[in-house]
């Protein structure tokens, strides 16, 4: 997996460019059934995707975490939300909570989350790939893209199924 998270990082930036150019294009001229063709390479890319391998979105980048999330996680720790803010979280330049630390602090040696049931939305619907109105997201997906191998797969894809 780690050979496979570098040449990623590779990957992901020779075809930065080529993406950047065609998320553009799909603003312009959005296709018709886009929300139904992305939920369709989501789902045929998560039949043989095991995030359990890889992980990296938990290793890399942490997750914003909304009011709800806070008060979720912190019942389920038995714990007030302030005292979860103050021993996991920070505000970030956005003004939004974020992970003190990087690889997340939930996440066990074995790639396992310790709070999957309750885990912050972003978490959940990470990498977005099936979310609709994808168009919308395009900067996020370019992000995702070189962290995540399922979303660099998808975004291949999708440029195929989906020539602009």
């Amino acid at each position: 997996m780690k050979e496979i998270l570098n040449n990623l990082n590779k990957l992901a930036k020779d075809k930065h460019i080529e993406n950047k150019k065609y998320f553009d294009k799909l603003k312009k001229k959005q296709p018709k059934n886009l929300d139904y063709v992305m939920q369709e390479l989501h789902d045929a890319e998560f039949k043989k995707t095991d995030c359990l391998k890889c992980a990296n979105c938990c290793k890399t980048t942490g997750p914003l975490f909304t009011t709800a999330d806070i008060e979720r996680i912190s019942k389920h720790l038995r714990q007030k939300p302030q005292q979860f803010i103050e021993q996991y979280l920070r505000i970030d330049e956005d003004k939004d909570y974020v992970l003190q630390n990087v690889p997340c602090t939930f996440l066990d040696n074995e790639n396992y989350c310790m709070i999957y049931d309750v885990r912050p939305k972003a978490c959940r619907e990470f990498p977005h790939t099936d979310r609709k109105k994808f168009q919308q997201i395009s900067d996020l997906t370019l992000k995702n893209v070189a962290m995540c191998p399922a979303a660099f797969n998808i975004v291949e894809a999708m440029k195929k199924r989906l020539p602009l």
